[in-house]
């Protein structure tokens, strides 16, 4: 029986480098789950067929231990891993895999279950600044052009945070010059950096860390950063932290995760975790979530996070080591238009009227984005297993890595 996965946003030959770097284009994709943190992607078009042999490969290289994703951001493209005892930060140029440059620090992490050590969390890239968050809870600012650092935070240090099962997973969310993370201390679960300075803005709330990535929303004139803690949904002004809402929304066992990220629409936010406490549609009503529906049988995700296309919700339902089932579920009322079962673990990237899904097994599919049926229209073996970290797809490209190897696929037609 294959070893439970983490609940991790919850994971060679360069070309010369003659190879210019890709123009800075609106279709980057700067942080977890895309521009909008809705694994959404809006650039170049993409083909609605492969050739046999699947998507063309422009390059591949080495990569460190980790689960984290990397993103691309005006004409570089950062990786976040590990390398021996050192967290590491490189931007590569997107075209060819060339390196740029390098920032490294010491990290002393181990995982008690013996899963990868590498860094978990995706970077996040706002203002020419990257931002990393290691599994240690090292938080560190690096300038996107050079590399250099800006700032850094010991966040377990200095916070008093107790080590979590698989350590920092949930990457900080950058809103209005503000660095928001799940940090998971007594007094300090949520905490506000300075994004130009790292100078603590705010602390919140006493939940401790998930290995869910938050989102920002404006619902009722009110903006908002939401987050799905290890207790619970929290909303909070980014401005000065006050709490707007709160929802316990966790399972019973104490090994359980809450990992995937809230969607908000409107005024209404789906939630949804494994291990006990299920999905559901809430209304957000000034403090008060209220249900619209709740339920353990529509959608529960493990850890990757469903992608939205006109009302209809896709995404896996069910634990990682039990072959989760790939389904469509209507957003406003939970219920099942079609499931895949057994379809196995991975993500899902939305693009126009295609899900670009890259499962566990390193198999990447193209499927239309319909509530009729399951309606695959190319196949493709892309990487070897395993396939955990998030892909990025910018300008037609997807950037994909497993366990040992980062790859660049073209997409494009």
């Amino acid at each position: 029986m294959r070893r439970p996965l983490p609940a991790l946003v919850a994971l060679a030959l360069i070309v010369g480098s003659a190879v210019p770097l890709l123009r800075a284009a609106a279709d980057d994709w700067p942080q977890y789950l895309g521009a909008a943190r809705d694994g959404v992607y809006r650039g170049t078009p993409l083909a609605e067929r492969w050739p046999a042999g699947g998507p063309r490969r422009l390059w591949t290289r080495p990569v460190g231990a980790g689960f984290s994703g990397p993103v691309v951001a005006d004409g570089r493209l950062i990786l976040f891993h590990r390398i021996k005892n050192d967290e590491v930060i490189e931007a590569l140029n997107p075209a060819s895999g060339t390196p740029l440059w390098r920032y490294a620090y010491a990290t002393t992490y181990r995982d008690d279950f013996g899963f990868d050590e590498g860094p978990r969390a995706v970077p996040v890239v706002a203002n020419g600044i990257v931002y990393t968050f290691g599994a240690q809870g090292q938080l560190h600012a690096v300038g996107l052009a050079d590399g250099k650092r800006r700032w850094s935070e010991d966040t377990a240090a200095r916070f008093r945070v107790a080590k979590g099962f698989f350590g920092a997973a949930g990457s900080p969310i950058v809103e209005d010059g503000r660095v928001i993370a799940n940090v998971g201390g007594r007094g300090a679960g949520i905490v506000a950096f300075d994004a130009a300075t790292g100078r603590v803005l705010w602390t919140a709330t006493d939940d401790e860390a998930s290995y869910s990535s938050p989102v920002a929303a404006t619902v009722g004139g009110r903006r908002l950063v939401i987050f799905l803690t290890r207790a619970g949904l929290v909303g909070l002004d980014p401005v000065n932290g006050a709490v707007a809402f709160r929802r316990p929304w966790r399972a019973r066992a104490a090994a359980s995760v809450n990992a995937a990220s809230p969607i908000v629409v409107g005024s209404e936010l789906f939630v949804s975790a494994e291990y006990g406490p299920g999905a559901g549609l809430l209304r957000i009503d000034g403090a008060a979530l209220v249900d619209v529906w709740t339920g353990l049988d529509s959608l529960t995700t493990h850890y990757a996070t469903p992608v939205l296309a006109d009302g209809i919700l896709y995404g896996y339902h069910g634990r990682q080591e039990f072959g989760p089932a790939l389904r469509a579920v209507e957003l406003r009322t939970g219920k099942v238009r079609w499931s895949q079962e057994q379809f196995r673990a991975g993500s899902i990237i939305l693009a126009g009227r295609q899900l670009i899904i890259l499962r566990e097994s390193g198999e990447l599919v193209l499927a239309e984005a319909t509530p009729d049926a399951f309606r695959p229209r190319a196949r493709a073996q892309v990487l070897p297993a395993v396939v955990r970290a998030f892909p990025a797809l910018a300008d037609g490209i997807l950037y994909a890595r497993n366990e040992t190897t980062l790859a660049a696929l073209d997409l494009r037609p």
